[in-house]
C-alpha cells in the first residue's frame, strides 16, 4: 500500500483529478472516523475532516504538501486539528447533548452510569500529552499497529511503545475506582 500511496501522492501533487478523488475516497473514512472518536461530535468532526482536505490541497498547490508518506500527514493533520479544537473550546465548559436519544429497553439509572462513565473516559484520554492521546487512540480505537503509529508519527517504535505504556498506566490509575475518591481527585 505504501508504493501505492507515494504514487498516488505523486499524481495528486499534478492534480491530477482522479488520484485527488481517490486520496480523499480512501482517506475521508479513515479519517472522520479517527477524529470523531476525538471530538465525539459529528458535526465538528465533519467539519475538521473537511479542514485536513481542504489543508491537503492548499499545501499541494503551494508546493509545500507531502513529498512522501501521505497517510502520516494526513493523520498528523488531522491530530493538529483536534488539538486545536481543544484549545479553542478550553474556555467553553458545557455538556454535549448525545447524538442518539437512549432506546426505550435501557432504565435511566443505567443511561445515566453509561454517560457517567463515558465522561469519564472522555476527561481521564484529555488529561494524557497530545502523544499519549495520539497513540492510544491510533493502537486501540483506529486499531493501528505499533509500526505503523510509529510511521505516522514519525517516532521509533519503541517510544511509541513507552508513550502506550506511560498513557495506559495513567489511565489505569485514573479510572481504577479508589474507595472514596471521586474522578476529579484522581484526574488532578
Amino acid at each position: 500500500m505504501k508504493n501505492c500511496d507515494d504514487r498516488l501522492l505523486q499524481q495528486a501533487r499534478n492534480f491530477d483529478r482522479t488520484a485527488l478523488t481517490a486520496v480523499y475516497d480512501h482517506y475521508h473514512p479513515l479519517l472522520y472516523r479517527y477524529i470523531t472518536r476525538q471530538v465525539s461530535d459529528g458535526e465538528t468532526a465533519r467539519e475538521l475532516t473537511a479542514v485536513v482536505f481542504e489543508r491537503f490541497l492548499a499545501a499541494l498547490k503551494n508546493g509545500s504538501g507531502p513529498q512522501t508518506r501521505l497517510k502520516a500527514w494526513l493523520y498528523r493533520t488531522a491530530h493538529n486539528l483536534v488539538i486545536d479544537h481543544y484549545r479553542r473550546q478550553a474556555h467553553r465548559n458545557h455538556l454535549p447533548l448525545p447524538d442518539v436519544l437512549p432506546s426505550g429497553s435501557d432504565s435511566p439509572g443505567k443511561i445515566a452510569e453509561q454517560h457517567l462513565l463515558g465522561e469519564q473516559v472522555i476527561t481521564a484520554l484529555q488529561t494524557l500529552t497530545p502523544e499519549q492521546q495520539q497513540v492510544i487512540t491510533l493502537k486501540f480505537l483506529e486499531g493501528f499497529s505499533n509500526a505503523e503509529v510509529a510511521d505516522l508519527m514519525q517516532k521509533p517504535i519503541g517510544a511509541v511503545k513507552a508513550l502506550q505504556h506511560r498513557g495506559l498506566a495513567r489511565l489505569q490509575r485514573m479510572l481504577t475506582p479508589q474507595p472514596d475518591q471521586p474522578i476529579e481527585e484522581r484526574v488532578a
